[in-house]
């Protein structure tokens, strides 16, 4: 009869299968020690080793405040394993002292055009881009949808509310560039706005505005009544 170890799977998922099935934030602290040591000692999982020093120094906080050399007196930790743990807490304080940017904000198509009008106006392909925003119309991300040509074809509706799904987005708005400089929608440009539309009335996510971006202009097709779900 088989008896299983302490470090054996068939108990309890290594950390990194646990990482990939579940997401990093189930990971407790010596789990999280575990995969930045990489392997135990001595009979000892790298669970164990994250355990043991989790002990000899009582907490995170105080391991953070030791030099590598201290980690070196601990059993199982070499200078490899040693150096791997000064580095993580070292990421960590470069970490917290870089100040956090102000996510943008936009609530008008002037405010998109003076985020994405000097990155987007000189290009020469077109362009389709989407700014995924919360409910206070802030920023989550941004994505590029399509680079070539605009037609219902390329633009793929589904695949922009998946992501804006997956990102828990509140609405979208889409951009793209004219290299040409005239700002005019094309009857494509409009087909695939109505066909966004539809498609964000259905999932409960708007879509509030398309944006031409050409030369140093921009067209707003919500102010000209074309980002609704109607049929014209």
């Amino acid at each position: 009869m088989k008896v299983n170890g302490p470090g054996d799977s068939s108990i309890s998922p290594l950390p990194r299968e646990k990482l990939f099935e579940h997401g990093i934030s189930i990971l407790t602290d010596a789990e999280l020690l575990a995969l930045v040591i990489g392997t135990g000692a001595k009979n000892r999982s790298s669970v164990m080793v994250g355990e043991a020093l989790l002990k000899s120094y009582s907490s995170l906080r105080e391991m953070a405040s030791r030099g590598v050399r201290d980690f070196l007196s601990q059993d199982g930790i070499g200078p490899t394993k040693g150096a791997r743990l000064a580095a993580t807490f070292e990421l960590g304080r470069r970490l917290s002292r870089i100040p956090r940017e102000a996510a943008a904000s936009f609530r008008s198509p002037q405010d998109v055009f003076r985020e994405y009008g000097p990155v987007m106006a000189d290009l020469k392909r077109e362009v389709f881009k989407v700014i995924l925003l919360n409910t206070a119309h802030v920023r989550i991300a941004d994505f590029t949808a399509s680079e070539g040509g605009l037609a219902s074809s390329i633009v793929e509706p589904r695949l922009i509310f998946r992501r804006a799904i997956l990102e828990h987005a509140a609405a979208v708005i889409c951009i793209h560039n004219h290299p040409s400089g005239n700002p005019e929608p094309s009857r494509e440009d409009i087909l695939i706005t109505r066909q966004l539309a539809r498609a964000g009335q259905v999932v409960g996510i708007p879509l509030r505005d398309h944006i031409i971006i050409a030369a140093d202009t921009f067209t707003s097709l919500a102010e000209r009544g074309l980002t609704t779900a109607g049929d014209g």
